[in-house]
């Protein structure tokens, strides 16, 4: 369990609505949700998220605090917006989704090899150290994550996909050796050091 976990189970023993309104993007408006349903049957992914939307709402009502920040659940939204759009309180239901991801990230109790915050944790890594995405070192990043021979596998796979990025232009062999760099990259991770510190003192989640 982590230490910023063990603060978090501690501050707020049994109220769980009470953690995600203070520290969770817009978790304030979870208790605004009238259960009607609508969101679980307008989102694409529905029938195969462990809990859906709806229900994620009566869990974090219901105190089962473990039971929804272990589960992938909220790493199931693609950001369709469906249920924000038909949402009839107009509840910010995808932001409160990625929130919770996001949340369960902070407090190391994602699932382990829950693919969509690896790739995602991948990509943030691979944008922060230049200040851009670089196609090539993410690609194989991701196709390697798992070990040389799965990646040679996985690039087998991916080849025609990857000839089709050549021709486009958008992946360039040359890119190996760094690729396009963003200018004073410095003042990009002090902003973004910034953007976070400013943050996580508003949800408290300083260390």
């Amino acid at each position: 369990m982590s230490d910023l976990n063990t603060q978090a189970v501690a501050r707020y023993k049994n109220n769980f609505l009470r953690e995600v309104e203070e520290r969770v993007e817009e978790g304030n408006m979870v208790k605004m949700c009238m259960q009607c349903g609508v969101c679980a049957g307008s989102c694409p992914f529905g029938p195969h998220w462990q809990h859906s939307p709806q229900k994620i709402f009566m869990m974090i009502r219901a105190g089962k605090r473990e039971e929804l920040l272990t589960s992938d659940s909220m790493w199931m939204c693609t950001s369709c917006y469906n249920c924000i759009v038909r949402c009839p309180r107009k509840l910010p239901i995808t932001h409160i989704i990625h929130g919770l991801a996001n949340y369960a990230h902070r407090l190391k109790l994602v699932p382990k090899g829950q693919p969509t915050r690896d790739v995602t944790k991948l990509f943030w890594d691979n944008l922060m150290k230049v200040g851009r995405i670089n196609e090539l070192t993410f690609s194989l990043a991701l196709y390697f994550k798992d070990g040389l021979v799965q990646g040679i596998k996985n690039s087998l796979a991916m080849q025609s996909a990857g000839l089709g990025l050549l021709k486009a232009g958008r992946l360039n062999p040359m890119e190996i050796f760094g690729g396009h760099k963003c200018k004073e990259q410095s003042g990009i991770h002090r902003m973004i050091a910034k953007a976070r510190e400013i943050e996580d003192g508003r949800r408290g989640l300083l260390a």
